[in-house]
């Protein structure tokens, strides 16, 4: 089974979703990636994964989408559905169906310490979706 995780930059939401399953999973093959990657992993990422003893789990840097990934995938899960229709508009319609949207928030772009909300709403569906593959 291959998972990949997809927000916009890369940074926080998909990358934290990673290590998390990393963690819970190590029977899956899980990647994460951005429709715009970023420079760098958020710090906020780096400290609340130590406070979860994921740390290790995180990547070094943000990485984007390739065709390759989405080919190989066996489940894409996208923070937004706007990742889901960009995925959809650059390698084929044909991915539709792999695809679910968590519609989860950026926490870039939310009040400071949404980032613990948001690390505890992804934590719940990473525990959720651990649970039923």
């Amino acid at each position: 089974m291959k998972i990949l995780f997809v927000c916009t930059g890369n940074s926080f939401r998909s990358p934290v979703a990673e290590a998390l399953l990393k963690k819970l999973r190590k029977d899956i093959e899980v990647k994460s990636a951005g429709t715009e990657p970023a420079s760098h992993i958020a710090s906020n990422a780096k400290e609340l994964l130590k406070k979860e003893n994921a740390s290790t789990y995180l990547k070094e840097r943000p990485e984007g989408l390739n065709e390759k990934t989405i080919a190989e995938a066996d489940l894409i899960i996208v923070m937004k559905e706007k990742h889901k229709q960009e995925i959809m508009r650059r390698y084929s319609s044909h991915v539709g169906e792999k695809i679910k949207v968590w519609d989860i928030e950026d926490p870039l772009f939310l009040p400071p310490g949404h980032d613990k909300i948001i690390l505890e709403i992804i934590k719940k569906k990473v525990e959720d979706l651990a649970d039923s593959l």
